[in-house]
This record gives structure tokens, sequence and C-alpha cells, in this order.
């Protein structure tokens, strides 16, 4: 990687840098456009004492779920425990710190993180266990409580397609957390399906400019659904 050309050619590469007891930002939505190589690379490297951010905490066995199974995080950030059994056993037992966000809210905290935006008043969440221990004011009548954004050291993300320059476009509902997670990193590693010439892609059609990301590679991916429903 030099210069202008973000691409690296391996995950260890990928993921260089990344220690013990850092922040990691994940996107997806479920099993939905979730960096499940890169994830994988942190649980082959070992580091421990992780929070990490996202949406949900995969699955048994499966994306963010087998960091749980080699117990790697310490902290999740995250709007709901989802069809994730160890998470909740590990929440309930209190062998995991667990910070639950509304989901509208864990976004904007983001979103905020990556526009340099310190922190935000939202209605959502006050009178409830949410608000406890935040500030709370009143604007034209109504309350709300103040929300710290979010920023981590690395942001993990999914992809479909990128060029070499690092600007990235995510494929249909695999939109998800990715676009806002890759602005709030200070590292941020894209995984695609595809990487192509520089020009190749529709500058309308960039989702995630090329500024904001630092490392891109290219790998498979096994694309499961998390819950499948049959009928005779």
């Amino acid at each position: 990687m030099s210069g202008l050309d973000k691409r690296v050619g391996s995950y260890e590469e990928a993921l260089a840098g990344l220690t013990d007891n850092m922040t990691v930002l994940a996107g997806g939505f479920g099993l939905c456009g979730i960096p499940e190589n890169l994830i994988a690379e942190i649980r082959r490297r070992g580091v421990s004492g992780l929070t990490v951010v996202s949406n949900n905490c995969g699955i048994d066995g499966f994306g963010l779920g087998v960091l749980l199974e080699d117990r790697q995080i310490r902290k999740m950030i995250a709007s709901y425990v989802g069809e994730n059994a160890l998470f909740e056993q590990q929440l309930l037992s209190g062998e995991l710190e667990v910070e639950l966000t509304p989901q509208g809210s864990l976004a904007e905290k983001l979103r905020a993180g990556g526009a340099g935006i310190p922190a935000f008043y939202t209605a959502t969440g006050y009178g409830t266990p949410v608000a406890e221990g935040k500030e709370a004011r009143e604007f034209n009548g109504r309350h709300y409580i103040l929300e710290p954004a979010i920023t981590g050291d690395f942001a993990i993300v999914k992809g479909w397609k990128a060029d070499h320059f690092g600007n990235v476009i995510y494929r249909h509902t695999a939109q998800n957390f990715n676009p806002i997670v890759a602005t709030a990193g200070r590292i941020t590693v894209v995984e695609v399906e595809e990487i192509v010439e520089p020009g190749e892609l529709d500058p309308t059609q960039i989702h995630t400019p090329g500024i904001y990301v630092d490392r891109i590679i290219q790998g498979s991916f096994e694309k499961r659904i998390e819950k499948r429903t049959l009928r005779a």
C-alpha cells in the first residue's frame, strides 16, 4: 500500500496495528453486509479486552459471535441482542459489559463521530434507563438527553466494489451501518467482493469516498442467512 493506492495483500496486513483494549466499529445489520473475514482475522490475532460497537453481535458461531466464544470482547455497544444465545448468556451473567442503545441513536452517535460532532441532543430515551446519568435539557417544551458521539481505533466495513483509491459502493441493504461506520474509525479497513481500476466506478454511485478509507482488501464471502424460515 503506497500513496493513494489503498490495497493490501493480506488480512494480516489489513489489521496491522490492532492491539488489546482497542475500540472496534463494525458495519453490518444482523448478518447482512458484515465484514466476516476481518472479524475472522481479529479472532485469529487473539486480541482481547476489545470494545466493539455494532448494531448487534452476530449469531452463535458466526460474525462477531465468534469473538464472544473466545472471550475477546470486554464491552459491547449495540442496539439489540438478536439471535445470539451466547451474547444473552454473557450479558445476564455479568461476564460481558453491554451498553444497549436505541438503534437510531446508535447510528447518529456514529455519524456524529465521523463528522467531528462531540455530542447531540435527542428526545429518544428520555425518562427511561437509557437517560440515566446523562445531561437533560428542555427545548420548546420537550425534553432531550445529551448523547456522546462514538469513534473507534479501527472501523471494519464490508463493501461490494471499490477502486484502488478506496472509493466504495455497497450493494442494496448492505449499506445499513457500513457507510457511517466507515467515517468514524481512526483506521478504516474495507473488505469488498471486487476491486476495480480507478475510473471504473460511476462517481455518482460511490457511497464512501476514499478519503475515509485507509486499507482495502478483496475477499470471498459466505453470506449466511441469519434466520431461515421454511414452510411445507
